[in-house]
């Protein structure tokens, strides 16, 4: 689907008017905001983004909140939904058209704004004490091409809620789509008395761009989604960073679990979006017991179960390179990848299924393709310990599938995840089909966890010595 740029401007329209047509103001013409947004260096966006920030401190929170619910109007729009999934899937090329419109929708619906930022209030003799979230300033914010919509869209209304500006630096690969919703957010704002340039971004992404961002003197905090390497450089930098870096979310089966439902929410979970979520299914450990139950009924939600060792050998061959998943293969279909060893299988076919040791790569690398590594083990805890293993510490994600209410303790406080999901899919965790916000930042590395508007605010306090004492 492709929306042009009259399309655009209706759902423009139909968003500013469903918010307090009074208080729209006429938009500028576009030499006062840049391209929209867009800018030729990383300089020109990160001195506009100060500028604009400057401006944005004497908006009010009722400003604020008006801006984000025009975001989330923007990306709710099912046209605008449509689209922006459809150019994330052509333009990355991973995943899958209708997991991208439930993740684009759960960002702009369930990332939380101005009602995150909750005030302390303390009086006595000696006076009042306000303890209140208080923006850093221009953020920059490095974004992924596993879901480049989604991580602007919730940063957007995580960030411009705590009363922040941000400078995106989004992957090349995405930079179309990046550049549209830049311009987008842009133009609805600016109609509704917004400062120009509260979300910008360079119009060639790059390295180099990235780096100038990272070193800037008028960028107070960088937030990055992505690999190890980029959360270590951003840690690096000097500056608050918050790191989303990367996981490999183990889920456990143990001999009470409710086996058709677990094999329906761990196929499900694993393969959703093509398993490009960090937070999703990367291997499987079962007690012994029931690991043939279970397969089997993991076979009948869409896993195909591969038994020939060389089929096995040939994958580990194609989708991994010196321990690290081929990029060719992240966030392709079980069908695509198959047919690159020569295997034709049917399209209902959603998830490649093998059995195997902890030691495999499949289970020691985040692959994000659909590829699934079963391991058993004798009983409940020999799984549980693995899965600390096999987490490798990142503290992102995992799931188990028990109702043995002290094993399920047992793991969640030893595996010590952002996300711990009990008996469901792991996107229950970011609020679909489970209660919550949701994030498409979780920052494990630097321990913020779930992100939200207040993550992006420093607490301050403000002190009145004497008086409003009333008690």
């Amino acid at each position: 689907m492709h929306v042009d740029s009259k399309t655009i401007e209706q759902i423009v329209g139909r968003v500013l008017s469903q918010i307090n047509a009074a208080d729209v103001a006429p938009a500028p013409a576009a030499a006062d905001c840049g391209d929209w947004g867009v800018f030729e260096t990383m300089d020109a966006a990160i001195e506009a983004s100060d500028r604009a920030w400057h401006e944005y401190l004497s908006h009010s929170m009722a400003d604020r909140d008006k801006y984000v619910t025009a975001i989330r109007e923007i990306f709710t729009d099912p046209e605008m939904l449509e689209h922006l999934s459809v150019e994330a899937v052509r333009q990355s090329g991973m995943g899958k058209i209708e997991d991208k419109i439930t993740k684009n929708r759960l960002a702009a619906l369930k990332s939380p704004g101005v009602e995150d930022l909750t005030t302390e209030a303390l009086s006595g003799d000696d006076g009042l004490t306000l303890i209140e979230y208080s923006p850093f300033g221009v953020i920059g914010a490095i974004t992924p091409t596993t879901n480049p919509s989604e991580t602007i869209i919730c940063n957007s209304i995580g960030m411009l809620a705590a009363g922040d500006t941000v400078v995106f630096s989004p992957h090349p690969r995405a930079k179309k789509l990046s550049v549209e919703m830049v311009q987008l957010i842009n133009r609805t704002l600016v109609n509704l008395g917004a400062p120009a340039n509260l979300v910008s971004m360079v119009r060639e992404p790059s390295i180099e761009a990235t780096n100038a961002m990272m070193s800037h003197p008028k960028v107070r905090m960088l937030v990055a989604t992505g690999g190890p390497g980029i959360v270590n450089a951003v840690l690096s930098s000097g500056k608050k960073a918050i790191g989303a870096g990367p996981g490999n979310p183990p889920a456990v089966v143990d001999e009470t679990a409710d086996l058709e439902q677990a094999a329906r929410d761990i196929i499900n979970g694993h393969t959703f979006d093509n398993n490009l979520p960090c937070i999703a299914e990367k291997e499987v450990i079962v007690v012994d017991s029931v690991a043939d139950m279970l397969i089997h009924n993991m076979k009948k939600n869409g896993a195909y179960l591969v038994k020939n060792q060389q089929t096995i050998e040939n994958l580990v061959n194609l989708v991994t390179k010196n321990g690290k998943p081929v990029t060719e293969f992240v966030g392709k279909s079980a069908k695509y990848i198959f047919e690159k060893i020569g295997v034709q299988i049917d399209d209902d076919v959603r998830c490649i299924l093998i059995e195997t040791t902890e030691d495999h790569p499949f289970v020691q690398i985040e692959l994000m393709m659909p590829i699934l590594p079963v391991v058993r083990v004798a009983n409940v805890d020999e799984a549980i310990d693995m899965a600390v293993r096999v987490e490798h510490g990142n503290r992102h994600s995992a799931m188990m599938h028990s109702k043995n209410v002290d094993k399920l303790s047992k793991m969640a406080k030893l595996i010590q995840t952002t996300i711990f999901v009990k008996n469901g899919p792991s996107y229950a965790g970011l609020g679909a089909g489970g209660m919550g916000i949701a994030t498409f930042t979780i920052a494990g590395p630097t321990g913020e966890g779930l992100t939200s508007a207040k993550s992006f605010c420093r607490k301050r306090k403000c002190v009145l010595v004497g008086g409003l004492d009333v008690r």
